[in-house]
């Protein structure tokens, strides 16, 4: 049986991540970047989420893997290197192996102590593939080391991820991808326009567990930054901006709050906002030109019947 390696391309700058953050929260229009939603108690709220009904991204992009995969094998052709962006718990690309025939399997997600669990249990099930973790940032540049191989890749990036992005800095992360992908292919996951009290109760759920997730970022700025930022001092808030075609995110001060940190502060009035994600939402003309802007070609897509989620496959190759 082969072992999976790992790599880790470049350690968190504690002084770094810090300075960002209080300059999110220094802002005139407070941002954080939803990065930060996700640390470990995060990831396991987001997870809960994902079980939600409301929550109706996980399921019908399931389904859609479920009625399509062979026809989505067969579009791609000969995956070979599989590269998962953003892998987590690796699941959602675990269920392709076999379809897709991935001789050699890459994940990539922030921090490689993450993957180190997942990946020696998939190496169980698959002990004669090549499996390599590696931990690297690709929010801002899509920067495979060279132990990833030189040949073609399928890059891999499901979920609706895409739409933490701004359509500009969507376009810039698929020209990135194009490049990463060595003249291989993309497969990536989208969500779709829909009715607004849909895309509202998704993201602000009866039970609250969408609050509680984007209101743990408060504990997790806290011990990033030593801002006494408290919890019962904002309240979530999540709607649905049409001029924008995006869900917004943000927490919202439920009285006038001054936070302080060491060497510096910040007031909030009663009803002021710190924006901690955006969810774009796409049509599938819109994103297949942005595909094509990005320089892929040959592109396919599958939808759920209702129309709310869509997978895209798009070829990489030179002409």
């Amino acid at each position: 049986m082969k072992t999976p390696r790992f790599l880790q391309i470049a350690q968190s700058d504690p002084a770094a991540i810090r300075a960002e953050l209080l300059a999110g929260l220094s802002a005139p229009v407070a941002t954080i970047s939803p990065k930060y939603l996700y640390d470990a108690l995060g990831s396991r709220l987001f997870a809960a989420i994902t079980e939600l009904e409301e929550y109706y991204p996980t399921r019908t992009e399931a389904a859609i893997f479920a009625a399509h995969a062979p026809e989505m094998a067969k579009t791609l052709g000969v995956v070979g290197t599989l590269v998962d962006l953003g892998a987590g718990n690796c699941e959602k690309a675990a269920r392709l192996f076999s379809e897709f025939d991935v001789a050699r399997y890459v994940a990539v997600d922030i921090s490689v102590d993450y993957l180190r669990d997942s990946l020696h249990c998939l190496q169980r099930q698959h002990p004669q593939m090549d499996m390599l973790g590696v931990g690297l940032d690709f929010s801002t540049h899509i920067r495979l080391p060279d132990e990833v191989g030189t040949g073609p890749r399928t890059l891999f990036y499901p979920g609706s991820s895409i739409g933490n992005f701004t359509p500009a800095d969507a376009l810039g992360f698929l020209r990135e991808a194009h490049a990463a992908s060595l003249g291989g292919a993309l497969l990536i996951g989208v969500d779709l326009v829909k009715p607004r009290e849909v895309l509202e109760l998704a993201y602000d759920d009866p039970l609250q567990v969408t609050a509680a997730f984007n209101r743990n970022l408060l504990r997790h700025l806290r011990r990033l930054t030593s801002a006494d930022l408290r919890i019962e001092d904002w309240r979530h808030v999540a709607l649905f901006n049409e001029q924008e075609s995006r869900i917004e995110m943000h927490l919202e001060a439920v009285h006038a709050v001054t936070v302080r940190w060491p060497g510096g502060q910040r007031h909030f009035a009663r009803g002021e906002r710190l924006h901690t994600e955006n969810s774009y939402k796409w049509r599938v003309d819109d994103f297949a030109a942005l595909l094509r802007q990005a320089g892929f070609s040959e592109l396919h897509h599958w939808s759920d019947e209702l129309g709310w989620f869509a997978i895209f496959a798009a070829q990489a190759r030179t002409r």
